[in-house]
């Protein structure tokens, strides 16, 4: 099933066993512009790290944890502490709460410097996640295909992430399917997607 170059909003993109829903570019390119320059030069990123088979990978893809408190988050066994918001950051995560009617507290960005850096496919289900939570991600920067796999049936689905648009997974999504970035070798310009997510901690009463 391919979504390319079609403007989808609030609709589940899913046949079943989750939810997606992708409401399009809510940024202007002024704006996406605006925020994609903080999110280069400002952001504290570093190169994002797997133990795998106990063996330390160091990835080219690099990484930022962010939140409102120094939640820790652990996934490829690698346990990260989330730094302050930045202001841009805390408008960014304001404006995809208004939109969705969720609410976040962190967010884990990703900087793919060109199409030859990706991720593999995988499902966000560690256990500092709220259960069936929203992942709120929004892309700036090079346009990429984004694809999701059902983990029994293997029926794909794919779409196009412009800069400025917002994705949602929520529901059982992560229970049932995969989803991936995959390399796209003609794209030579950077990406930056911001994945806003609510950590449970014993400080976090949100449920």
């Amino acid at each position: 099933m391919d979504l390319f170059n079609e403007t989808y909003r609030s609709i589940n993109l899913l046949p079943n066993d989750g939810t997606v829903n992708y409401f399009g570019t809510i940024l202007n390119p002024q704006k996406s512009g605006f925020y994609l320059n903080h999110l280069l030069n400002d952001i504290k990123w570093e190169n994002d790290r797997a133990i795998i088979f106990g063996k330390l990978i160091i990835t080219k893809r690099k990484v930022a944890w962010y939140g409102e408190q120094e939640f820790e988050y652990t996934y490829s066994n690698v346990t990260r502490k989330a730094l302050p918001w930045t202001s841009q950051l805390l408008e960014l995560k304001q404006l995809v709460e208004a939109k969705t009617g969720e609410q976040f507290n962190s967010c884990l960005l990703n900087l793919y410097h060109n199409g030859e850096e990706g991720m593999a496919w995988h499902s966000d289900g560690e256990k500092d996640l709220k259960k069936h939570g929203a992942i709120g991600s929004l892309s700036f920067g090079a346009a990429r295909k984004f694809s999701f796999k059902h983990k029994v049936s293997k029926e794909t689905v794919s779409l196009m992430l412009e800069p400025g648009s917002l994705l949602v997974m929520k529901g059982t999504t992560q229970d049932n399917w995969l989803h991936r970035l995959p390399p796209a070798r003609r794209v030579i310009t950077p990406r930056v997607n911001l994945t806003f997510r609510t950590i449970v901690s014993p400080e976090n009463t949100c449920k």
